[in-house]
This record gives C-alpha cells, structure tokens and sequence, in this order.
C-alpha cells in the first residue's frame, strides 16, 4: 500500500507560506475520525496523486498511526493547475466503500476497425462497492463484442474482479460503435431553366414601364401646377 507521511498543521501555518516551502495544507476525516489540519509535502503527494489518483487506498502515516483513506477531494489552482489543498477520508475497518473507478477499455472492435464505425465510451468511470483491500485501481472493459453497430457492453456485461459489486444500473451502456454517417451532397444541375429567366426578365421590363408611366404622370402634374 502507498504510504504518504503527514504532520500537524499549527494555527500560525497559513496556505502560501506553507506552499513557499513545499507543503500542502490538508485535512483528514471519517465517519469515526475527528477533522484533523495537517500538512504534507507537495512533491511526495503529486507523486502519490498520479498512481493512486482517487480511488485507490493508501496509508496516511500521522505520528505513530497508520490510517487507512482514499483521497476525497484536490483543489487545484485555476491558473498554474497546482495542487493547493487536499482532503482525505478515513476508511472504516471492515466497511465496503462505493467509489468511482477509471475504466480502462481494451481490446478491438470489428465494427470499429472493419466496418468504420465511431467508438463511443458513454462511460469513463463506473461506481462499484467493495472491502478497501478489494478496491481495483480501474475496471477493464473489452470492445472485442462489438462486431456490429447493434451491439453495445453494458454494464452487467463486465467482469469484475472478486469481491467487487456492481453499484449503478445493470442495463446502464458503458460503450457501443455508431455507424458512421454520411455526407449528403447537393449535386449543382447543369441544365437552366428558359423559363424562369424569360418570366424574370418579363417582369423587369413590366416593373420598368411602371415606373416610366409613373415618373411622366408626375411631371405632367408639375407642369400644369406652374401654369
């Protein structure tokens, strides 16, 4: 099991001076933990971050205490995307957990590489319960069964490992492959339609006559109102 060492944060311990000197503040709790402030070394914790990620356990070493917990929750920095915070959640002994754990996707579909078709995960993560000790750093799901664009994996279609349980619905879809869509081309026609150009030019030459006939009206009006 990872091991990552913590030690008491003081009051007087503010977030940017420990970060200036290479600590995280962090805080561990549970169900049966008080809340406890402590810090940790940011190189050790990004180190730990990348390989256990949020759903493996590990061991947070506080003084002479080795206590077993997940990491519930990174707050990260929205311009430099540095840690600057961290929770941990104290696992109780002998008590299943329901977490989120990466899916990892293996294999290769038929109807993706023979037949063209689009790869869709609609799940990147699955939620599942089980004994700490149990707990799998991810779940693989194999793609070889979709031969066609009528098969999908769904989640009762997983093979979990022993003493995992399946928390969301079984019928739920993890992955499927959509048939690949064709583009409509609008073809131009080469033919001109006479027609509607001689009825075109018919009304230009009509709406052209109006207007001549208007424009004479009006100016014999002028012409009598100086008289």
């Amino acid at each position: 099991m990872i091991e990552l060492k913590t030690e008491a944060r003081k009051t007087e311990d503010s977030p940017t001076s420990l970060r200036n000197t290479g600590y995280l503040p962090a805080v561990f709790y549970g169900a049966k933990e008080e809340s406890t402030p402590v810090k940790i070394s940011e190189k050790d914790f990004k180190s730990l971050y990348q390989k256990a990620g949020e759903s493996t356990v590990i061991s947070v070493k506080y003084g002479d205490r080795n206590l077993d917990a997940l990491i519930h929750d990174v707050q990260f920095d929205a311009v430099t995307d540095k840690p600057i915070h961290v929770d941990f959640y104290i696992i109780e002994a002998g008590k299943k957990l329901e977490v989120a754990v990466p899916i990892s996707f293996v294999g290769e579909s038929v109807a993706e590489k023979t037949l063209g078709g689009v790869l869709v995960k609609v799940m990147h993560e699955i939620e599942i319960k089980a004994l700490p000790k149990d707990l799998p750093s991810e779940i693989e799901v194999n793609i070889a069964p979709l031969v066609d664009f009528n098969m999908q994996v769904r989640a009762e279609d997983i093979k979990l490992p022993e003493g995992v349980e399946l928390v969301i619905d079984p019928q739920e879809s993890i992955v499927l492959v959509q048939e690949p869509k064709e583009e409509e081309v609008e073809e131009e026609s080469g033919e001109v339609d006479l027609d509607s150009i001689e009825v075109e030019e018919k009304g230009k030459k009509e709406e052209s006559k109006e207007g001549e006939a208007e424009a004479s009206t009006a100016e014999s009006a002028d012409a009598e109102k100086t008289e």
